[in-house]
């Protein structure tokens, strides 16, 4: 597959060496969820023959096992909150264009090869917010897009990566993982189509708010006050735009927008109890700019999701 013969090359000079890796049974205080948007399903590789010399608990995301450079621009988020300490692109090893994130217990997340890089060192982040798109660059390799990431200790040894309370299973294999960083890391029942978090009041899901034959693309989570959704459907090549509470005490002021390029944005805005929108547009094939929000937390998006 195209992945294992990319990190052939990789595997001999591979990364400077850190100080080494923890047993496989490491955990962290931190709780982890997948680096990508609530909803979607990536799979993540480990190369236990190597591949990944200076860390054996490295994962390469992609949204299928062999889908070329298909993840280009897709969204990365914080699979955990905490501080930037580096947001740069590094010639000196294989990271290209690499975010890390300190978090509260002293461990630290890798995130490399990035396309573009959207937060700055010593910027403080939240879980699920966007740190940057998936890429391939490097200063020292030729390779097609995916996402390197690592966990690892306050000293840079390695981490046993956890995703949503379960552990990654380090098999050489690409491994389905569903993505529940939904806003605060909260769990959902549900794996391929989730909708609102566990326990909450508010019973709307972005799925039954945009309608039959959308599925859930991208999210963008507003604090704890709820998040902010992209649907699609394949169907009819419309976008989808709904910004969903948490919970539906009392009524507060919400928004929800979507702009396809070189069409006029629609927008839908007022005091609701439980959800804005949904706003819809044609888009197939066209980039489209998205967000919302929920009192003063707001979210807005760059054109992106040019191929849906």
């Amino acid at each position: 597959m195209r992945r294992t013969v990319l990190i052939i090359g990789m595997a001999a000079v591979a990364f400077p060496l850190v100080n080494g890796v923890t047993s496989a049974g490491a955990t962290a205080a931190t709780p982890m969820q997948l680096p990508f948007p609530c909803g979607e399903r990536w799979y993540g590789k480990s190369y236990t023959g190597g591949g990944h010399a200076h860390n054996a608990y490295a994962i390469d995301f992609n949204g299928s096992p062999s889908d070329g450079d298909g993840d280009q621009g897709r969204r990365v988020v914080a699979a955990a909150g905490g501080k930037v300490i580096r947001s740069v692109y590094e010639t000196g090893n294989g990271f290209g264009n690499v975010v890390v994130i300190r978090h509260a217990d002293g461990t630290t997340a890798l995130y490399a090869h990035l396309k573009s890089r959207s937060v700055s060192t010593g910027a403080s982040v939240g879980q699920g917010q966007s740190i940057g798109t998936v890429g391939k660059t490097s200063a020292k390799y030729k390779m097609g897009a995916h996402l390197h990431f690592e966990h690892r200790t306050s000293g840079g040894g390695g981490i046993a990566a956890r995703f949503n309370g379960a552990g990654f299973a380090y098999n050489g294999r690409h491994n389905a993982v569903v993505s529940r960083n939904c806003g605060g890391g909260t769990q959902n029942s549900t794996p391929d189509k989730p909708s609102t978090p566990a326990g909450s009041s508010n019973p709307y899901s972005p799925e039954k708010v945009c309608g039959s034959g959308f599925r859930r693309i991208d999210a963008a989570p507003l604090g704890s006050a709820g998040t902010v959704h992209l649907l699609y459907n394949s169907a009819t090549g419309e976008n989808c735009v709904t910004t969903v509470r948490s919970s539906g005490s009392g009524k507060v002021a919400m928004t929800a927008y979507l702009e396809a390029k070189g069409k006029a944005r629609g927008q839908d805005k007022g005091s609701f109890q439980y959800y804005a929108g949904p706003v819809k547009t044609q888009a197939r094939g066209i980039c489209v700019k998205w967000g919302g929000s929920i009192g003063s937390a707001a979210y807005n998006s760059q054109f992106e999701h040019c191929k849906a």
